[in-house]
């Protein structure tokens, strides 16, 4: 039997919308239609579907094009109405789909007024982060990810109790070593068995499923998808040790953060989590050391600490230690959309907390050449009257984790810099013309950038008033005043 012919069609929303177009009662529609008023009431309301005889009698009755009503209702409004009600905004009310598919259909007029409600909102909120920016002024974080991402920010990415605990555990484990050469993951695997009794399986894909790392505390196991390459299979396995020797130090820090709900300091605890990783692998004072000889040369801190490109770069935002800081770098990882989903500083950071990163930065065309580094200086405007800030950045696409072991997707991009007057300290630098070099002035966001022309805007400055007419078109697409 064909399922499609078989399939009852339901258009109750779109008859009553037709019928009050029309300007008809229930009464006078059933009427043209030689039909009972609580027939037609009951197929309003989708009690009952609507027959292929009646569909024809409205084509001929009204001049319907059938094509049009048979159509499903309002699909885009159906989204949209769905990425409205996703908002925080409306966390707690989780309003099924099909009420939101019944308020599309049966109610097109109250869901339009919603949407222009919710995008007037958006765009205020927008505003005001983008004000409160420019002002200087602290923003309230309205997202966990947000919240924990100022609170980091605010301590210039930098937790020196953390520090002191993963270098402790490094020289600890390497004590426990039969050889020199024995690898960080086979040392923390070891550790974990004999101290905790803790096993540690790889298995498929089609097991794991979803997860890349999950611990069964019941059986004493962690698990591990084989999708994991070597230096995202060590960080996990260096993220529950972590967790097992240091889990209270670790949730003092987290209760004493003062986050403001569960999620928000969950997200908290994993991010320390994670630092106190990365500190167990790359140890203060040696990766510092290191990166010091060898001009922050990140494959040789890739090599020197088995660890990955992102690793190593996400680690160089860390030194800030008073006796024995690093280059102050900033980091910034975006997808191909431009979304971004790092940023972090252990200085000053150039770039918009709130909005994207600017398309004239070649953080964006590192996708061009893949695994490749591609170095720029760049300047971003001055406030006030003052000169614009110079910096030396450099990127290189990366792999999402999960994907290391079985794809080639370098999907993912990371920015790395620092303030010019640093550049020479970086092997990456070498041979450039640091006094007078080629600079490219680029902004922030484009909600916050004043620089004007620029073919690249995607969107106009905050309070500057568009100034568009009839009798010539600029480069950018939002000329203003």
């Amino acid at each position: 039997m064909n399922a499609a012919a078989d399939r009852k069609l339901f258009l109750g929303g779109r008859l009553k919308r037709l019928r009050r177009d029309l300007g008809l009662s229930q009464t006078a529609m059933a009427g043209d239609l030689g039909v009972s008023p609580s027939y037609l009431n009951h197929i309003e309301r989708n009690q009952r579907p609507v027959s292929a005889q009646l569909l024809l009698r409205l084509a001929e009755t009204y001049d319907v094009d059938l094509r049009n009503l048979g159509q499903s209702g309002g699909p885009a409004s159906e989204a949209e109405l769905a990425e409205a009600f996703a908002d925080p905004l409306f966390q707690g009310l989780a309003v099924p789909r099909h009420e939101i598919v019944q308020l599309a259909e049966d109610q097109p007029a109250a869901a339009d007024a919603i949407l222009r409600l919710y995008r007037a909102f958006s765009d205020r909120r927008v505003r005001d982060r983008a004000e409160a920016e420019v002002a200087g002024a602290a923003s309230p974080a309205d997202s966990p990810s947000e919240w924990v991402r100022e609170y980091i920010q605010a301590h210039h990415n930098h937790v020196p109790e953390l520090d002191a605990l993963g270098e402790t555990l490094h020289e600890a484990l390497r004590a426990e070593a039969s050889s020199p050469d024995e690898g960080f993951e086979a040392l923390a695997r070891a550790r974990l068995f004999a101290r905790h009794g803790l096993t540690v399986r790889t298995l498929p894909a089609e097991v794991m499923v979803e997860w890349t790392r999950r611990f069964d505390p019941h059986r004493g196991r962690l698990l591990l998808s084989e999708t994991l390459g070597p230096s995202s299979r060590a960080f996990a396995v260096a993220c529950q040790l972590a967790l097992m020797e240091h889990g209270a130090e670790l949730q003092a820090l987290t209760e004493a953060a003062n986050a403001p709900d569960g999620p928000t300091r969950n997200l908290l605890k994993t991010s320390l989590t994670n630092s106190l990783a990365a500190a167990i692998l790359m140890p203060y004072a040696a990766f510092q050391r290191t990166a010091e000889e060898t001009g922050y040369d990140l494959a040789r801190l890739q090599a020197r600490f088995g660890v990955g490109f992102e690793q190593a770069a996400h680690r160089l935002t860390t030194l800030s230690r008073p006796t024995a800081r690093g280059v102050p770098f900033f980091l910034m990882r975006v997808d191909q959309a431009g979304n971004v989903s790092k940023r972090y500083a252990s200085g000053a950071f150039p770039f918009s907390r709130f909005g994207g990163s600017c398309p004239r930065w070649r953080l964006h065309s590192a996708f061009r050449t893949p695994g490749r580094i591609v170095t720029q200086i760049i300047e971003t405007p001055g406030q006030d009257g003052k000169e614009g800030s110079r910096w030396f950045t450099l990127a290189r696409t990366v792999d999402r984790q999960g994907q290391d072991a079985f794809t080639e997707g370098q999907d993912l991009a990371i920015g790395l810099g620092c303030e010019l007057k640093h550049a020479h300290r970086l092997i990456y630098a070498r041979g450039l013309d640091l006094q007078k070099p080629e600079v490219t002035p680029i902004g922030p966001a484009c909600r916050l950038c004043e620089r004007h022309p620029c073919a690249e805007r995607a969107a106009p400055p905050v309070g500057r008033a568009l100034t568009v007419d009839d009798w010539s078109k600029s480069v950018s697409p939002y000329p203003f005043a």
